[in-house]
């Protein structure tokens, strides 16, 4: 049942709220009963491309005033936005797909309304950028969300530069046009590293392509990229010692001959009948 949004208190009529509301990223069916029963009962709805959205609203049944609000005209905008909240009218906005405002419009259309003490909510929904963190098999527990990169190679090298020492996964949208040369940016400038594609998110043919940064190409590149570096990697101090040292080392915390042997294994990356030798040397 949808609720009815109240828009008077006391018989004094009250000024109208702006509703943020994540869309689907492919499927249809990705769309919270929440973000149903907003679009279903605000007066507007604000649209990044009203063409694109009229797909989804025909799709649920949902008959409302629509509008662009889009990256090229967002800041106008803003008047007819602020004319219709004075008025007591609720507007829902909502981007192509996923989060508004996540590389995507909506943030100056908030800031605005914010700043001119209008109420925002935030109807939460799917965003492409955990849906491929959490299919992409790398590291979960940090993440670095960089949206697009520049157009331009130089700038794309710069701005990779502040993150190349992060030990958090680094992620990115790209368009079709640009994943191969962004993958080339990528390796240059991070090296060899464990990287996760992922196409077509949600979809009939969503797909992960995993390899490694240099030698992963993508081949008749169609629709739009999520692409995942893993981070660097600790460098333990531990690394510099001899397989004797590194050895003493965990001996010397009270482990065990038997569990710093799997330790020193482990950290160097070395089957354990060499740490074995040592045993039996010393």
């Amino acid at each position: 049942m949808i609720k009815k949004l109240c828009f008077e208190m006391g018989g004094t009529k009250l000024a109208g709220k702006l509703f943020l509301v994540g869309t689907p990223i492919g499927n249809l069916k990705d769309i919270t009963l929440r973000a149903l029963e907003t679009l279903q009962a605000v007066d507007y709805i604000a649209c990044e491309d009203t063409r694109h959205s009229n797909i989804l609203l025909q799709h649920y049944e949902i008959n409302k005033p629509t509008f662009s609000v889009h990256k090229f005209n967002e800041k106008q905008s803003c008047n007819k936005v602020f004319k219709l909240l004075s008025e007591g009218k609720n507007i829902a906005y909502i981007s192509d797909a996923g989060m508004p405002s996540i590389s995507d419009p909506g943030y100056v259309l908030m800031k605005f309304v914010l700043e001119n003490n209008f109420q925002v909510e935030i109807i939460s929904g799917v965003t492409a950028v955990t849906t491929a963190l959490v299919g992409s098999g790398l590291a979960t527990e940090k993440f670095t969300f960089l949206g697009f990169l520049p157009e331009q190679k130089s700038d794309k090298d710069k701005e990779l530069q502040h993150y190349k020492n992060l030990d958090s996964t680094l992620i990115f949208y790209v368009s079709s046009h640009n994943i191969n040369e962004d993958l080339t940016s990528l390796f240059e400038v991070l090296g060899k590293r464990n990287v996760v594609v992922a196409n077509e998110l949600t979809k009939k043919f969503e797909k992960y392509i995993r390899g490694i940064l240099g030698e992963l190409k993508i081949e008749e590149p169609k629709g739009e990229y999520v692409v995942l570096v893993e981070g660097v990697k600790p460098i333990s101090p531990l690394n510099d010692l001899s397989l004797e040292q590194h050895l003493q080392y965990y001996l010397e915390q009270g482990l065990s001959k038997m569990d710093a042997i799997k330790q020193v294994a482990s950290d160097k990356k070395v089957p354990k009948s060499e740490i074995y030798k040592l045993i039996i040397k010393n």
